[in-house]
């Protein structure tokens, strides 16, 4: 059992059975076997932004069949041959089989991940690459420095990204029907 991060070789590949064996106080997501720290703690704007998603998203979701998560909440993307386990910032699953008691598993419908210094390249390349591997049905990416959001929806086999969502639009939800945010509100301080 590896009760402290230092104890873990980050050039390594880890399985899903090591992950579950981490006890220490650091969050990690596991990509493709490969152990990304998460940052301690998450800047009040990401917290704002997150729970601005979170409001909205329960008030469409509330009456329907559909769950919505934020993190940490597991959600394993492993087959056979690798491990991913990510904690998005909001997941929204709509199949209830794939709620377990850890978390999920296979992919959510909807993911939105905030974007925040040190983690841009995991969200915008690895994550991005793995969600679609795994047909997230929708990703949004949503950057409170550039104040913007991109949204990819999961057509014909692959990722098809809007334009980008800026001051003054509405970003619109390609998959789940009513959703959509004024991005001035999400990024009002």
């Amino acid at each position: 059992m590896v009760t402290d991060i230092e104890q873990l070789d980050l050039g390594k590949r880890y399985s899903y059975a090591d992950y579950i064996t981490l006890k220490f106080k650091e969050r990690v997501e596991l990509i493709k076997g490969k152990v990304f720290t998460m940052p301690p703690a998450l800047s009040r704007k990401h917290q704002k932004i997150s729970s601005f998603f979170h409001g909205e998203l329960y008030q469409l979701l509330k009456k329907s069949s559909c769950h919505l998560f934020a993190a940490p909440f597991d959600v394993k993307l492993s087959n056979k041959d690798d491990a991913t386990v990510v904690q998005p910032d909001i997941c929204v699953i709509c199949d209830k089989s794939k709620l377990k008691d850890f978390g999920c598993e296979t992919a959510p419908d909807l993911i939105i991940e905030i974007l925040s210094l040190g983690n841009s390249h995991k969200e915008m390349k690895d994550k991005f690459l793995v969600y679609e591997e795994k047909k997230v049905k929708e990703y949004w990416l949503v950057s409170p420095q550039e104040k913007s959001i991109l949204n990819y929806s999961f057509q014909e086999g692959r990722y098809i990204g809007s334009k980008p969502f800026v001051s003054g639009e509405t970003a619109v939800s390609v998959w789940l029907n009513g959703f959509k945010v004024n991005v001035d509100e999400v990024f009002e301080e």
